[in-house]
C-alpha cells in the first residue's frame, strides 16, 4: 500500500567519502530544507537550483556542516514527489548527524528501494525500468551496463507494449462477438484475430530466445579450472588475471582450497575458480580440497579441464575426464611450448580444445575468446538494437503468456468465444506482470526489498 508520507535515506555508499547525499521525498521535503538548511544567499530554495549554505541543528543552533541543497518540485523529480537532496561532506559521522536532523523533522526512514518504488507507483517508470536501476548499480561489465541502460530507457518495455497492443486488438474483436452472440465469427475477423495473436507470439518467442544470453550478460558466468596436480591450473589462473594470485611451485598439491577471482573477458564477467589438483591421495587436507573441487563441477557454467601436453595420458588424466563427463567443458592443453606427448582420447566430448603455454601466455587470448563464444552468440555488447530478457521473472511471465496463447490458437477453430477471451485475458495478465501493470503487492515487495536503501 502506498502511504504518501515523507521519507528520507542516505543515497551514497556507507563509509567515508568526499560527498554524502541525504535524499528526502514527499510533501514535507521543502519544509525539511527550510528548517535545517540555511542558505548563504537570500532567495531560499529554488526548484532545480543548487544552493550553498549550512546545515544547523535546530535545537542548539550548532552548525553541523557546510552543504549544497537542491530542491526539486513535483512532478519533475525522480519520484514525481517533492524531493530534497542535501550534499554534505562524506564522513560517516557527518552524514549520520544530518540524517538524524532530517528524521527529527517528522520524516520516516525509507525502506530499501522505496524511492524507486514511488517512481514506479507514480508512473515515472515501469517495473522493468525499476529493476534496471538496480542492474545498473550492480553491473559487473560494460555489456551488462549497456543492457541495463537499454532496459532503463525502455527498450524491453516497448517490446512488451507491442505484445500487449496485439493482444488487446485480438481481445477487442473476440469480445465484440461475445457482446453480439447473434453474429458468427466471420472469416475475416478470425484471420485478423489469429494474425494479431501470431504477431504477439512472434515477439514473445524472439524475446525468449534472448534469455540465456541476457542472463549471462547480467549475472556473468562461473568458470571452474580443474586438472591433475602440476598441470598448470594455477599458472593459468595467474595468466588470466594478469597477477600472481595463486602460488605456483613444482611440488604437487600446492593448491588445497578453492581460489576465486572475477575478471572480464570481452565484456563478459567471469568468476574464475582454481581448484586443488584431482588425484588419489592419503593427505586428508588435500583430499578435502579435492572433494570441494568435485562438488563445484555441477555448479559451474563452464569447466576448463587443464591437461599437461608434455606428459603421456595418465590415470590421473582419466580421473579428470570422468569428473567432467556430461558437463560443458573446454579441454586446455597446457605446456605446448614443450614437446607434445599427450594423446587425449575422445576429444569430441569437449565443446572446444585450446592449446596454450600458461607461463608464456601463448594461446591464452584465444582461450578467452573461446570462453566468451560459449555464452555470447550475438553482437550484444556492441549492438544498439539488442534487446534481451535478463531476469527469470520476465522469462517465466512470457513463458506463461505463450502457453495461454497456444491454448488460444488450439481453441480458435472451435470458436468457443468465452474460453478464447479467457485465454487472451490470462496472456495479458502474464505479459502485464513484466512491466508491473498487473503485478501484485507481494511481487512488488519482493522486487524492491532487494534494492539498497536510498535508491
Amino acid at each position: 500500500m502506498y502511504i504518501r508520507d515523507t521519507i528520507a535515506a542516505v543515497s551514497t555508499p556507507p563509509g567515508n567519502g568526499g560527498i554524502g547525499i541525504i535524499r528526502v521525498s514527499g510533501d514535507q521535503a521543502a519544509a525539511v530544507g527550510h528548517t535545517i538548511f540555511k542558505p548563504v544567499y537570500d532567495g531560499g530554495l529554488v526548484s532545480h537550483r543548487f544552493s550553498f549554505g549550512a546545515i544547523r541543528d535546530t535545537a542548539t543552533g550548532e552548525k553541523v556542516d557546510e552543504a549544497m541543497a537542491v530542491y526539486m518540485r513535483a512532478p519533475r523529480s525522480y519520484t514525481r514527489e517533492d524531493v530534497l537532496e542535501l550534499h554534505c561532506h562524506g564522513g560517516w559521522l557527518v552524514v549520520e548527524r544530518v540524517l538524524a536532523l532530517v528524521l527529527s523533522c517528522g520524516v520516516r526512514l525509507a525502506d530499501p528501494g522505496e524511492f524507486t518504488r514511488r517512481a514506479f507507483l507514480n508512473g515515472r517508470i515501469d517495473l522493468v525500468q525499476a529493476e534496471a536501476v538496480m542492474d545498473i548499480i550492480a553491473s559487473k561489465s560494460e555489456s551488462a551496463l549497456q543492457l541495463a541502460q537499454k532496459q532503463r530507457e525502455g527498450a524491453l518495455s516497448r517490446r512488451i507494449e507491442d505484445v500487449r497492443g496485439c493482444l488487446l486488438r485480438a481481445l477487442a474483436l473476440v469480445e465484440a462477438y461475445i457482446d453480439f452472440p447473434e453474429d458468427d465469427l466471420g472469416a475475416t475477423d478470425a484471420e485478423a484475430i489469429q494474425a494479431a495473436v501470431g504477431e504477439a507470439q512472434g515477439i514473445i518467442d524472439a524475446l525468449l530466445l534472448t534469455f540465456e544470453e541476457g542472463r549471462v550478460i547480467r549475472d556473468g558466468v562461473s568458470v571452474l579450472i580443474v586438472g591433475k596436480p602440476n598441470a598448470g591450473k594455477s599458472s593459468l589462473l595467474n595468466r588470466l588475471l594478469n597477477e600472481n594470485r595463486a602460488i605456483v611451485t613444482h611440488i604437487p598439491g600446492t593448491t588445497r582450497d578453492i581460489i576465486e577471482e572475477t575478471v572480464t573477458f570481452d565484456g563478459l564477467s567471469v568468476r574464475l575458480l582454481d581448484t586443488a589438483g584431482i588425484r588419489h591421495t592419503d593427505d586428508l587436507v588435500e583430499q578435502e580440497g579435492i572433494n570441494r573441487a568435485l562438488d563445484k563441477i555441477p555448479q559451474a557454467d563452464l569447466i576448463l579441464a587443464v591437461f599437461d601436453a608434455s606428459r603421456e595420458f595418465s590415470h590421473e588424466d582419466q580421473l579428470i575426464l570422468d569428473a567432467v563427463s556430461g558437463r560443458r567443458t573446454i579441454a586446455v592443453l597446457n605446456k605446448t611450448d614443450l614437446p607434445r606427448r599427450l594423446v587425449l582420447p575422445d576429444e569430441e566430448r569437449f565443446v572446444a580444445l585450446v592449446k596454450i603455454a600458461a607461463l608464456s601466455g601463448d594461446g591464452v587470448d584465444l582461450l578467452k575468446k573461446t570462453v566468451c563464444s560459449q555464452f555470447l552468440h550475438s553482437t550484444a555488447a556492441d549492438s544498439r538494437e539488442f534487446v534481451a530478457l535478463s531476469r527469470a521473472r520476465h522469462r517465466d511471465a512470457l513463458v506463461s503468456a505463450e502457453q495461454f496463447l497456444s491454448q488460444f490458437s488450439n481453441g480458435l477453430p472451435e470458436c468457443n468465444l468465452e474460453l478464447l477471451a479467457l485465454d487472451l485475458r490470462s496472456a495479458l495478465q502474464a505479459v502485464g506482470s513484466v512491466t508491473g501493470q498487473t503485478a501484485t503487492d507481494e511481487v512488488l515487495d519482493l522486487i524492491f526489498s532487494s534494492f539498497c536503501i536510498g535508491k
